[in-house]
């Protein structure tokens, strides 16, 4: 029951911004929206203001913002015509499409800010944890313990950054100064090619020294500008990972069986909410991002396949073919209940097997 509650509290998060941003854009612009909905299928409760009605649905796996006009081939009280989508300007209406996905991405930066102004941000301090046998670091003299603070006279204040800076050396000879038990101590190493892997299992080549973190961390209050800009930093980050991990389940890199749907999201959900708000809030922010990349695949039925038929139409100054367009949407349709019935059948594979 707990992982039910919190996986509708997750889904109803992000499926309200979603809707939330085509329905204030569409305002804006002077779209009439008939229904903002909250879930599918039948009203549980509703609420009609002026044109609209506000409505929370049975089916809490979606949501919606129905608007005046929206099919190109309905028809039209001609007073309805000023407010419609479909007389709207094609730019207005790919902003429209647009702000749905582009909301997700605004959530997860809020959340990301709203928890490095709370609770600060950690850091992997750049501590050594093993110097590896036979490695450029041994012969230079490095040991357990020591605290690198600055490469070639530039300072060093995290992991992540001494990594990136030995790893684009291209293996030129480096001044390393470490502190040791409160003494400086200036190392000369020459970082070496060597074979690793990625996150995604990959085999690259890259140059390191031979050294391994000790896994210290700090936490650091940040100010209020550095914290804007960890945040849209952050939400980069994750939206980046998550259209190369696209790309490499389609290059077959990654295996199809990582993907999960409804019960998977349930489940880490549900696992997050015993961790804490804290935690939960910030599973909140993964998935809005991932929402919001998904949302932008030119697949018709999801916003990147309106975006994409708007676009066509932005290019060639006419619109697409209705019969193209539900043709597409056919196709897309399709496509998304075969990737549905997939995921369903890796969620439950997962329970029965794991």
């Amino acid at each position: 029951m707990g992982n039910v509650f919190a996986f509708i509290v997750v889904l109803g998060v992000l499926i309200f911004f979603h809707e939330l941003g085509h329905f204030l854009v569409a305002r804006l612009f002077g779209v009439g929206v008939e229904k903002f909905s909250l879930g599918f299928g039948p009203k549980i409760l509703g609420k009609t203001v002026g044109i609209t009605e506000y409505r929370l649905s049975a089916v809490p796996l979606g949501g919606y913002v129905k608007m005046v006009g929206e099919e190109p081939d309905a028809e039209l009280d001609p007073a309805d015509i000023p407010i419609s989508f479909t007389h709207k300007s094609v730019y207005k209406r790919i902003l429209i499409v647009a702000a749905g996905p582009l909301f997700n991405l605004l959530l997860a930066v809020i959340i990301f800010f709203f928890i490095f102004q709370v609770s600060g941000m950690y850091i992997l301090r750049p501590v050594v944890g093993q110097v590896t046998s036979g490695s450029p670091a041994e012969a230079a003299g490095f040991q357990p313990e020591d605290r690198v603070t600055a490469i070639d006279g530039e300072t060093v204040e995290t992991w992540g950054a001494m990594a990136e800076m030995i790893s684009t050396s291209r293996g030129k000879r480096l001044r390393i100064t470490v502190d040791r038990h409160g003494f400086r101590v200036d190392l000369t190493v020459t970082p070496q090619l060597t074979e690793s892997r990625t996150i995604f299992g990959e085999t690259i080549d890259r140059y390191t020294i031979g050294i391994v973190a000790a896994g210290k961390t700090d936490l650091v209050d940040i100010g209020f500008f550095a914290a804007v800009k960890e945040s849209f930093v952050q939400t980069y980050a994750v939206a980046k990972l998550t259209v190369v991990s696209i790309v490499k389940l389609i290059q077959g890199t990654l295996s199809v069986k990582t993907l999960g749907g409804p019960i998977m999201i349930a489940q880490m959900a549900g696992e997050q909410a015993k961790a804490g708000a804290g935690a939960l809030i910030f599973f909140i922010a993964l998935i809005s991002v991932n929402l919001a990349v998904i949302n932008f695949l030119p697949i018709p039925v999801l916003d990147g396949g309106h975006l994409m038929f708007f676009f066509i139409e932005a290019v060639t100054g006419k619109p697409v073919s209705l019969k193209m367009r539900e043709m597409a949407q056919r196709v897309g349709i399709f496509v998304l209940v075969l990737l549905m019935i997939f995921v369903f059948y890796n969620d439950i594979a997962r329970i029965l097997f794991s």
